[in-house]
C-alpha cells in the first residue's frame, strides 16, 4: 500500500480533489472503491489529495502537455515520457505511458524496443534523437553533450525543445515521486536485497582466498 494516507471521498477538498474524483472514478469513492479505466488502482490521486494545491498544480502540468497547442509532436513527447518511466525503474510511469504511446498508434515493435533502443533498428532518426536526449536528461542529469544538442537543434524548434525538456523532466519527478510513495504499480518491494553467503563463510575470507587463520 502507499506510504502516505490515501484521503477518501468524504474528506476529500470540495473545489479540487473532488471534481477529479468525479471524473476518474464517477460515483465511488476511490479509497473503498479503488480501480481506474486504464488498469491501476488510481491510489496516486487519493495519495496526492493530501495536498489539494499540489494535485492542482500536478493535474495543470496533465493539461498543459495534452494540450492540442503543443508544438512537440506527441509520439515523441511520449517517447520521451516512456523512456524516463523505463530508466528511473518505474512500473506505473512506464506502463501508463506504453498505453499512451498504442493510443497514439505506434507500433508494438517500436514499444516492445523502448528499453533497448540503443540497438533497436525501428526508430527514425528523429526519434532516436528523442530518446538519445529524454537518457541525457533522465539518466545523466542533464549532461548533454554539444553534439547531441547540435542535432535536436538541427530537428526541432527551440520552442519544441523547451516542451521536450519539461515533459520528460516532469515524468522523471513523477516516475521518482511514484517510486517514493509507492503509489500505482511501484507498490513493490525493492528487488536489491542483500543475498545471504553460505554457512560457514567469513568475512575474512575476501582478504586472503580461503586462508584459515593459523
Amino acid at each position: 500500500m502507499p506510504r502516505l494516507r490515501e484521503i477518501p471521498k468524504d474528506e476529500a477538498d470540495k473545489d479540487v480533489v473532488l471534481p477529479l474524483y468525479q471524473m476518474l472514478f464517477g460515483g465511488r469513492d476511490p479509497v473503498s472503491e479503488p480501480g481506474t479505466a486504464t488498469g491501476t488502482p488510481g491510489d496516486w490521486w487519493t495519495v496526492f489529495a493530501n495536498s489539494p494545491a499540489t494535485l492542482k498544480h500536478a493535474a495543470q502540468g496533465f493539461a498543459y502537455y495534452r494540450d492540442p497547442a503543443r508544438k512537440l509532436d506527441p509520439v515523441l513527447r511520449e517517447l520521451g515520457q516512456t523512456w524516463a518511466g523505463w530508466a528511473t525503474g518505474s512500473q506505473f510511469v512506464f506502463s501508463q505511458h506504453c498505453k499512451s504511446l498504442r493510443g497514439l498508434a505506434v507500433s508494438e515493435e517500436k514499444i516492445s524496443a523502448i528499453p533497448t533502443w540503443q540497438t533497436a533498428s525501428c526508430f527514425n532518426a528523429r526519434e532516436r534523437i528523442v530518446l538519445a536526449y529524454a537518457d541525457r536528461l533522465v539518466v545523466h542529469q542533464g549532461r548533454v553533450p554539444d553534439s547531441l544538442f547540435d542535432a535536436l537543434k538541427a530537428e526541432f524548434s527551440d520552442e519544441e525543445i523547451m516542451e521536450l525538456t519539461y515533459t520528460t523532466c516532469m515524468y522523471l519527478m513523477h516516475a521518482v515521486m511514484s517510486r517514493a510513495l509507492r503509489t500505482e504499480f511501484d507498490d513493490r518491494d525493492d528487488p536489491i536485497t542483500e543475498v545471504a553467503a553460505p554457512e560457514g563463510f567469513s568475512a575474512l575470507d575476501f582478504r586472503g582466498g580461503n586462508r584459515k587463520d593459523d
